[in-house]
């Protein structure tokens, strides 16, 4: 049967867990992407990482290390990170919003699909959105440049806001409390008699 998988975490967690600008400025992202938690702002800095060391180690090589950097450009440009001409230099200039704007449930919000970024989540939660015809449920999955125009949604619903009416409230009509049955009642006790 073998042993199982050991899975290798994708999130680093920061070196100074407790620093209030890092807070702050994280908060903020994740305010405006809609993210969970900031594990999943710190998967998407751990890729960003990963790709700047890759690109730092290659330039380092020299001119072997720029034609094997083409396929590092060859992928940021089928994900639509890079925009037109990229070189492997530009690799380092990359920022977490470049990232994070390629997720599925930023491209719901781009395309009016959703009012909020919680919205956008949840509808892609719940199966309402598709890619290129099929279902996808996962809010960080990545777009790619060719799956974008196919961004839409994979069952019908309505997501406009009803026109607000004046809320009247519930009428309550006035019942009366029964009257208990004769037999209901408490039988009334004889005077006692002397004997």
């Amino acid at each position: 049967m073998g042993d199982p998988r050991k899975l290798k975490a994708k999130a680093e967690t920061p070196r100074r867990v407790w620093d209030a600008e890092r807070i702050s400025s994280e908060t903020a992202l994740r305010r405006e992407y809609g993210l969970k938690n900031a594990r999943e702002l710190w998967t998407v800095l751990a890729e960003l990482k990963r790709m700047r060391r890759t690109a730092r180690h290659l330039l380092s090589l020299g001119d072997a290390g720029r034609a094997q950097g083409l396929q590092i450009v060859a992928k940021l440009q089928r994900l639509g990170i890079a925009k037109g001409e990229m070189r492997l230099e530009d690799v380092l200039g990359l920022g977490v919003r470049d990232f994070l704007d390629r997720r599925l449930q930023s491209h719901v919000i781009r395309k009016g699909l959703a009012r909020t970024p919680a919205q956008a989540r949840q509808l892609v939660t719940h199966g309402f959105i598709s890619v290129g015809g099929r279902r996808v449920t996962i809010p960080s999955y990545v777009v790619t440049a060719g799956e974008e125009p196919t961004v839409s949604y994979f069952k019908a619903i309505d997501i406009s806001v009803p026109e607000d009416k004046p809320k009247q409230a519930p009428r309550r009509e006035h019942v009366a409390a029964p009257e208990p049955a004769a037999a209901e009642k408490p039988a009334e006790k004889a005077p006692a008699t002397a004997a």
